[in-house]
């Protein structure tokens, strides 16, 4: 999914204090360390030098994936471990350190289902972690809870201190000292708590709340009880083994091979823009050796050279997405595609999309999709920005499978404007909706600014009425935003909000999270106005064929 906020040069790097990033320049000797061939094979794990995004050196352990040699000069490609994909790059023989070369392990004979030895490459990618196969556990989680905003005139007592104190750290160091933070009260529900999951109090500490501290010694507490955390999201441990009766472009990352993990396109020409892909996409192979592809930015139909993209415009009626727009405000509209009437053009915005979705696979049979296509308006025509795709009929409640915002068009608000375009649509249908898991790690960062950004707007604005407290439930928040319970829940554990005070869930909102709130708002210059929504849903469950 891309994911949806532009990268930074050097994303994805490792916290100081990992294994395997080397500081320092190491002098490289061509015959310190070679395979007992005497070259360099594949496999091999080594430190590359790479400029980070301090625009400092860093030798970085990597694995060699494939060698090739172009006029008599060696080149080698190397993926950067515990480094994201899209950093994967081809490098000369000066920026490997060859001293500490780790030449790769014999294939090791694996069982396979029938019982039958097989064998596996040892790859950092195929080997799944311990932790993970733990992570199918989730604990209970409170269905109907209520909100409350404790008013400044009807603060509660807390022990030990002074009655009309509100819950923080300096009503409890500094008695006299009025503090002019917001508090919400969360009404535990009637069910009881399994004694694993017992909250503790948590009081806010310098202006901003921190986690929670087990109130009891030796009492397990899950950092995340709906299981949607970042390791969780990100990651492709929670794919489901069973074969889905729906459509999905999960991809399975247990048949990933080198060539797959290996970008094949050099670069794609789309429009007035050059894009530089990040990851394997399928195109045919004879296209993969061009210095460019050319491709059309209106049916978006690729060329091996600027001669037949040419040739193809003269041809090439279309201006903007084929389907239907529903949408359209200032410059922006968005056109709504049925994979099945128009199969070319989904098949080709896949082939693009793939370039930049890690996380995602291609299917060929793009009948049980429909694709929400936004674009920019100028005197040439309507120019793709991004783009969404949902399942016609989805059992899991998904209201996006794929969703990217393409490079040129990042870090300008286009990514949280095609995430409220799909709740939009989700409000009309009347239904509750959520990604499809696993996001990648750009797409994960802009969900979870859209659900803080939405769910603290709403409890930011709730108001008093007859001088009681303002009271809101869980439900009701998903009702509203169309955001899915569980999404609602983890994201207010996220921002660690919810806590737990004499027998109640209770949220605090610190004076930080409400003014990075509001200057987050005033950047946020890009909204849907559903008054220019022109959608009306189908329901595809009574017809015969999609």
């Amino acid at each position: 999914m891309a994911e949806v906020v532009s990268p930074v040069p050097g994303a994805g790097r490792r916290e100081p204090g990992e294994v395997g990033r080397a500081r320092g320049p190491p002098v490289a000797d061509p015959g310190a360390a070679l395979s007992p061939q005497g070259e360099i094979i594949e496999g091999c794990r080594l430190p590359v030098l790479r400029r980070n995004q301090d625009n400092e050196d860093e030798w970085p352990l990597a694995e060699i994936l494939s060698v090739k040699d172009i006029s008599g000069r060696k080149l080698f490609y190397v993926h950067y471990i515990d480094f994201n994909k899209r950093l994967d790059e081809w490098v000369t023989h000066e920026r490997l350190d060859l001293k500490k070369i780790q030449f790769p392990k014999k294939e090791a004979k694996t069982p396979t289902k029938n019982g039958l030895p097989g064998s596996r490459p040892g790859s950092p990618e195929r080997e799944v972690p311990a932790s993970a196969q733990a992570s199918g556990k989730t604990l209970p989680i409170p269905v109907q809870i209520t909100l409350r905003f404790n008013l400044p005139k009807e603060r509660e007592a807390i022990p030990g201190g002074e009655p009309d104190q509100p819950l923080s750290s300096s009503s409890c160091l500094q008695p006299n000292h009025r503090s002019t933070k917001r508090k919400v009260e969360v009404v535990s529900p009637a069910t009881p708590v399994p004694s694993e999951t017992a909250p503790a109090s948590v009081f806010p500490q310098n202006g901003s709340a921190r986690r929670a501290v087990a109130a009891q010694p030796g009492r397990k507490r899950k950092s995340n009880c709906l299981g949607t955390d970042e390791d969780s999201q990100d990651s492709s441990d929670g794919i489901p083994s069973a074969p889905r009766m729906t459509g999905s472009l999960v991809s399975d990352r247990s048949h990933d091979d080198i060539v797959t993990r290996m970008k094949n396109i050099e670069c794609i020409e789309l429009g007035r823009h050059r894009l530089k892909p990040w990851y394997f996409s399928p195109y045919p192979q004879e296209l993969t050796t061009l210095p460019v592809l050319y491709l059309c930015e209106f049916c978006l139909k690729y060329g091996r050279s600027l001669k037949c993209l040419q040739r193809h415009l003269t041809k090439c009626d279309l201006r903007h997405p084929p389907g239907n727009e529903i949408y359209r405000k200032g410059t922006i509209s968005f056109f709504e595609i049925d994979g099945r009437k128009n199969k070319s053009y989904s098949q080709n915005l896949c082939l693009l999309a793939k370039c930049f979705l890690d996380h995602k696979t291609l299917y060929y049979d793009t009948d049980p999709f429909l694709f929400y296509v936004m674009t920019e308006y100028d005197c040439k025509g309507f120019h793709i920005v991004g783009y969404f795709s949902k399942e016609k009929e989805s059992t899991e409640d998904y209201n996006v499978a794929c969703i990217l915002t393409l490079p040129p068009y990042q870090r300008r608000g286009y990514g949280k404007l095609l995430i409220e375009f799909s709740y939009e649509l989700s409000k009309v249908e009347g239904k509750t909706g959520t990604p499809e898991k696993p996001l990648s790690d750009l797409g994960l960062l802009s969900y979870r600014s859209y659900w803080s950004q939405t769910i603290l707007e709403i409890l930011m604005g709730l108001k008093s009425e007859s001088g009681e407290r303002p009271q809101i439930t869980i439900n009701e928040i998903s009702e509203i935003t169309s955001i899915k319970k569980e999404d609602v829940i983890s994201t207010l554990q996220y921002l660690n909000l919810i806590n737990y005070y004499k027998g109640q869930y209770i949220l605090t909102l610190s004076e930080d999270i409400v003014d990075g709130h509001e200057r987050a708002m005033l950047k946020r210059l890009l909204r849907i106005d559903s008054k220019c929504l022109h959608f009306t849903p189908k329901d595809w469950s009574k017809r015969g064929k999609w």
